[in-house]
This record gives structure tokens, C-alpha cells and sequence, in this order.
């Protein structure tokens, strides 16, 4: 099966329906990431066959839960899951934030070939970064725990706003250890195509 094959079946398997030109963009990502993993070692994930599922299919699984605000996306690493959903959701507005310059070199260089417009990318410690305006939605992806990801991102996180952790399996020991200003809204179940693993998308709130 092609890669465009795999990508194709994945996303009838996510209901997520992509014009052609952003399935185009979504496999010259996994094209880049490929390329740039060989010197910078972004990804453990070496396969572009494996990426599909590994890479864009679990950052896509999260797509219907994600609005078009304003997101940061916490330790960005390769871009995972902030360039596939500024991809596939050109409303939103994605900042990628990652204190590697190596990482953040390939993501820059990534937003210019694949023209994106809605990407921001930002060099700098989580706990350090001061933005002028602060975020709808925060995410990571195999970041940290859940209680070191709110402490280091609450501060970046707009009234009103959510966090939001991709996880493997239910985090129930993590989510125990939550400060008490923090409210888990929801845990969603994400079935990732071809991943052949359990992933959870925690959704929390700052309580006022």
C-alpha cells in the first residue's frame, strides 16, 4: 500500500473527509520530517509507512476536539500534533513552542515549504515564555505528567481556556495527582487507525 493509499484509508477510518491538496500537504510533512530525521533526530519513528499512523493519524484523531482559536502546542518536537492540525484546520491559529533550536529549525523551515499561514513557532523554555496574548487551547503530546504539564502551561492559558494532554492509557494515577483548582472536563477515547495502542485525550480546566 502507498503511502497516499495509507493516509487516504486512515482518515476514512478517523471520518475526517481532506481535500486533496491537504492530504498533498500532510505527506510532503511527513516527506520533511523524514528527511530532517536523519541529521536532527527528531523522531524515534523512522519509516515514512509507519509515520502515517505513528505521526499524522494520532495528531488527526484529536482534529474534531480542537476549535479554531488560538493553540499552543507545548514541546512540539516535530511539529506533532501542531502542523498536522494547522494542516487540516486552516482557522486555526497554531504556535509551536519547543526549546530545542535544532527542532525549532526544522518546524520553521517545515511552515515555509508546506506555506503555512497560520503557524508560529516560538524558541524557548515553556515556563519562560511570556506571550503577549494568551492561549484558547493548550496541547502536548507524550510531554510530561499531567500535573508538570499544568504547572508549567496554566500561566499561558487564556480565561476560559482548556488544556489539553494527549495520552496513552488512561492516566487515572495522573489525574489523581491534579491540583484541586484543576478540572478534568472530559477523557476522550481516540481510536488511532493501523496504531495498535490505546490514546486518551485529557481535556482540563482552570477552576476560577
Amino acid at each position: 500500500m502507498s503511502l497516499e493509499e495509507k493516509l487516504a484509508a486512515g482518515l476514512c477510518q478517523l471520518k475526517l473527509e481532506l481535500a486533496p491538496e491537504m492530504q498533498a500537504q500532510l505527506l510532503k510533512f511527513i516527506e520533511l520530517l523524514h528527511k530532517w530525521n536523519k541529521v536532527h533526530n527528531l523522531t524515534a519513528v523512522r519509516e515514512p509507512s509507519k509515520m502515517i499512523a505513528h505521526h499524522l493519524l494520532d495528531s488527526l484523531a484529536v482534529a474534531p476536539y480542537i476549535e479554531d482559536k488560538r493553540l499552543l502546542d507545548v514541546g512540539s518536537g516535530g511539529g506533532l500534533p501542531g502542523i498536522p492540525l494547522a494542516i487540516v484546520k486552516p482557522g486555526l491559529g497554531v504556535t509551536l513552542l519547543d526549546s530545542n533550536h535544532k527542532k525549532t529549525g526544522f518546524l520553521r523551515q517545515a511552515v515555509i515549504d508546506l506555506g503555512l499561514k497560520n503557524v508560529n513557532v516560538i524558541a524557548e523554555r515553556v515556563e519562560q515564555f511570556q506571550p503577549e496574548q494568551r492561549f484558547d487551547m493548550v496541547i502536548s503530546r507524550a510531554f510530561s505528567e499531567l500535573a508538570e504539564f499544568v504547572k508549567l502551561t496554566r500561566h499561558l492559558l487564556a480565561e476560559n481556556g482548556k488544556l489539553l494532554a494527549m495520552k496513552g492509557v488512561y492516566p487515572e494515577k495522573e489525574m489523581a495527582a491534579l491540583p484541586p483548582d484543576i478540572k478534568v472536563e472530559e477523557v476522550i477515547s481516540l481510536d488511532v487507525p493501523e496504531l495498535g495502542a490505546k490514546r486518551h485525550l485529557v481535556v482540563m480546566r482552570v477552576l476560577a
